[in-house]
């Protein structure tokens, strides 16, 4: 049967409860997300329990990840229905702290990110994206102590990012990426997608299907950029504004000159009508 986790919102308490989980010595992984919760969540949930004796789960919208024409006011908050997912899944705790709570009057410090923040995908659009991951996913650690950390690779960038930075400050996390779920169309799940109108869902798997094809090509000996070009095209035909479509090292990020620059990813963000999608694949 289903128990309740237990829901810390300050600070000392959830440094209580961490403190007993490791006297019982507990190892901890931590499940960071911004709630409205779904099965590519729960998917997080079930890796971390896999690796861990406990489960922690924060549930906390970012402000400092926003940019002011974002849509940090109207992002999906679903509390009741996040804890109910949760408690299905015996998760051991939540936290789910106020803003104040992580940004109390007076907080002055923030993180840079460099290296796979700055290599032209998300940051050229969205610049002050990774200072506010990174602030907050380093609060987030040292707050919960966690041995692991689970991320989605849906996110690509953001995983290459947080996995950096826990690696550069020495935070003693280890960084795991989760494969991206899916619906049965391909599309990537993801909170924002209910944005997308009835229309704009039957065209939204446009993205997988020509990534999968693209990849298909290079794989196949194609010209790496005529593949591209080709599946941009694509894109752009089926009514998305295309912010970019790139193969990449699935490492650094940083752009190849040949599909011998080690692994390759395939990363995608364009726009939908007014919902922006993110997604990638291995090739």
């Amino acid at each position: 049967m289903p128990r309740s986790p237990m829901i810390a919102r300050t600070v000392p308490a959830l440094r209580r409860a961490i403190d007993s989980l490791r006297l019982r010595k507990a190892t901890i992984a931590l499940v960071p997300t911004m709630g409205a919760l779904h099965d590519g969540h729960v998917s997080l949930v079930r890796a971390a329990k896999r690796r861990a004796t406990r489960v922690i789960v924060s549930i906390f919208v970012n402000p400092t990840q926003f940019a002011p024409t974002e849509d940090f006011g109207s992002y999906p908050r679903t509390w009741k229905a996040d804890v109910a997912k949760l408690a299905a899944e015996n998760v051991d705790m939540i936290w789910h702290p106020a803003v104040e709570a992580v940004y109390p009057q007076g907080f002055a410090t923030r993180i840079v990110p460099e290296g796979p923040a700055v290599v032209g995908l998300e940051d050229r659009f969205r610049p002050h994206f990774f200072g506010g991951v990174a602030t907050v996913v380093g609060k987030l650690f040292t707050q919960c102590r966690p041995d692991i950390a689970i991320f989605g690779e849906k996110d690509f960038q953001q995983l290459r990012v947080v996995m950096q930075m826990a690696r550069d400050l020495d935070l003693g996390v280890k960084v795991i990426g989760s494969p991206t779920v899916r619906e049965r169309d391909g599309l990537a799940m993801s909170s924002r997608n209910v944005y997308l109108s009835a229309e704009e869902r039957q065209v939204a798997p446009t993205l997988y299907r020509t990534m999968k094809e693209c990849a298909r090509r290079i794989r196949a000996g194609e010209d790496t950029e005529a593949a591209m070009a080709g599946g941009a095209e694509i894109i752009r035909a089926a009514g998305f504004t295309l912010d970019y479509f790139e193969v990449r090292n699935a490492e650094t990020l940083g752009p190849i000159a040949s599909t011998k620059d080690g692994p390759l990813r395939i990363l995608v963000a364009a726009k939908l009508g007014n919902t922006r999608l993110i997604d990638n694949i291995a090739v």
